[in-house]
C-alpha cells in the first residue's frame, strides 16, 4: 500500500514511521515546490502532482492550508481521504463555523467581516471583548487580534483591513471572548465503515499562542461531551481518518474552538501513551484497515520543543522520557520536535515532569517550569 501525503513536514514524517510496521509506504508532495519527497530523508523522488497521484493507492493531507485547485484534483482521483470538504473547513474559519452550526455543535457566537460596516455589526452582535481571526491562514497565534475596549476599534480595523485586502478571498471572523477555565482537545479516528475510536482528552497549555504542554486526562463528564461532538462533526462530514477538536472548558461545559482535519499536535502523546498512536490509526482509516485500540496504556504528557535544536543529555538517562526530533533547521519559535514523558500512574508522571523542569531551560520550556512551580506549592 502506497500513501501520498499532501505536505512534507513533521506529521508526514511521523506517519511514515508509523506506517512502516504495517508495510505501508509513504511519499510526500511538497505543495510549494511540486516535488515528491521521502518523508524522512527529504530525498526528491519525482516532480508533479499528476505523477504523485499516479503512484499512490491513497492520498491524504498533513495540513489544511492547501490550494483548492490541488485538493480538487486529488478528490477527482477518488483516492483522497478525508474528503476535501473537511480539509477546506480546517483551512477556512467561515466554512468551519458553518460546519459546526450544521452539525449542531456548540461554538462561540461569531460574525464574518469583510468591510468596516461588517465590523461595526460584529461589535453589536458579538460584543466586546472579542477575538478576531483571519478566515484564511493564521495559526499558532498568528493572524489574530483581541478587541478589549472601544478605544482600540479604529487601530485594530486598520490592521485587519490590511489583512482583508491582501487577498480577494480573505475575511475576518469575529468571535465572542469566552472566559474559559482551560483548553482541552479530543483526537479520534473514523474508519471507512463508520467505526469511531477516540482517545482520552488532553489538557493543553499554550505559550504566546503556541501549544507548549499537552497531557492526557481522565474526566468522564468532559469526555462524554467531547465524544458526542466529535461523532456529530465526523458523521456530518462522512469523515475518514484522524480528526481533532479543540475545546474551551467553560465551567464543565465544552465549547468547540477549532477543528483540525488531520493528525494533531495535541495527540503526539499517543506515540507512547496509547496502544495505537494517532499516526497509525490515521493510516489504518484511510487505507481501509480496522482501527487500532485507543486505550491509554500509561499516563503521558507531550512537551513541544520550540526553536531549540539541542537538549541536555540528562534527558536520555531519565526513565519514561522519549525524544522525537523532526530533522528541521533551527529557527526561533519553530516546532523542532517534542518530548513525551510517561509514568505508570499520575503521581509518577507529575514527579517526572518536575524532574524535567530542573534540567530544561525555563525560558525555552515555560509551561514545564510553570507546572513544576505549581506542583511544588
Amino acid at each position: 500500500m502506497h500513501v501520498l501525503v499532501l505536505g512534507a513536514g513533521q506529521l508526514a514524517r511521523m506517519m511514515s514511521l508509523a506506517g512502516a510496521p504495517l508495510n505501508i509506504q509513504l511519499s510526500a508532495y511538497d505543495v510549494g515546490s511540486g516535488n515528491i519527497v521521502h518523508p524522512l530523508t527529504q530525498t526528491v523522488l519525482g516532480h508533479g502532482l499528476d505523477n504523485a497521484i499516479a503512484q499512490a493507492d491513497v492520498i491524504t493531507a498533513e495540513f489544511e492550508h492547501i490550494p483548492h485547485s490541488i485538493l480538487d484534483i486529488c478528490q477527482q482521483s477518488g483516492k483522497f481521504f478525508p474528503a476535501t470538504e473537511a480539509i477546506k473547513a480546517g483551512g477556512d474559519r467561515r466554512i468551519e463555523k458553518a460546519l459546526l452550526d450544521n452539525a449542531g455543535v456548540r461554538n462561540a457566537k461569531y460574525a464574518v467581516i469583510k468591510t468596516r460596516e461588517d465590523f461595526d455589526y460584529a461589535i453589536e452582535k458579538v460584543g466586546i471583548p472579542m477575538v478576531l481571526k483571519s478566515a484564511l491562514g493564521g495559526y499558532d497565534g498568528k493572524g489574530q487580534w483581541r478587541l478589549k475596549n472601544r478605544a482600540d476599534i479604529d487601530t485594530i480595523w486598520q490592521e485587519m483591513a490590511e489583512c482583508i485586502t491582501s487577498s480577494d478571498t480573505q475575511a475576518i471572523v469575529a468571535e465572542e471572548f469566552v472566559p474559559f477555565q482551560r483548553e482541552v482537545s479530543l483526537v479520534g479516528a473514523r474508519a471507512k465503515n463508520g467505526t469511531i475510536a477516540v482517545y482520552p482528552l488532553a489538557e493543553n497549555v499554550h505559550t504566546d499562542g503556541v501549544l507548549s504542554l499537552s497531557t492526557a486526562i481522565a474526566d468522564q463528564n468532559l469526555q462524554q461531551q467531547a465524544e458526542q461532538m466529535f461523532s456529530a462533526v465526523a458523521q456530518s462530514l462522512d469523515y475518514v481518518g484522524v480528526l481533532a477538536l479543540e475545546f474551551f472548558d467553560v465551567d464543565g461545559a465544552l465549547l468547540v474552538n477549532e477543528i483540525a482535519p488531520r493528525v494533531h499536535n495535541s495527540g503526539h502523546w499517543t506515540q507512547q501513551g496509547a496502544e495505537t498512536c494517532q499516526f497509525e490509526n490515521h493510516l489504518r482509516a484511510v487505507c481501509g484497515l480496522p482501527l487500532g485500540s485507543t486505550k491509554l496504556v500509561r499516563e503521558t504528557a507531550m512537551i513541544n520543543i520550540l526553536g531549540e535544536d539541542t537538549l541536555p543529555k540528562e534527558l536520555l538517562e531519565m526513565a519514561g522520557c522519549h525524544i522525537h526530533w523532526y530533522g528541521k533547521e533551527k529557527r526561533a519559535g519553530r516546532k523542532m520536535g517534542h518530548i513525551n514523558v510517561c509514568g505508570d500512574y499520575s503521581g509518577e508522571l507529575q514527579r517526572r515532569l518536575c524532574a524535567l523542569a530542573k534540567v530544561l531551560d525555563a525560558q525555552a520550556f515555560p509551561a514545564v517550569d510553570d507546572f513544576a512551580k505549581g506542583f511544588s506549592v
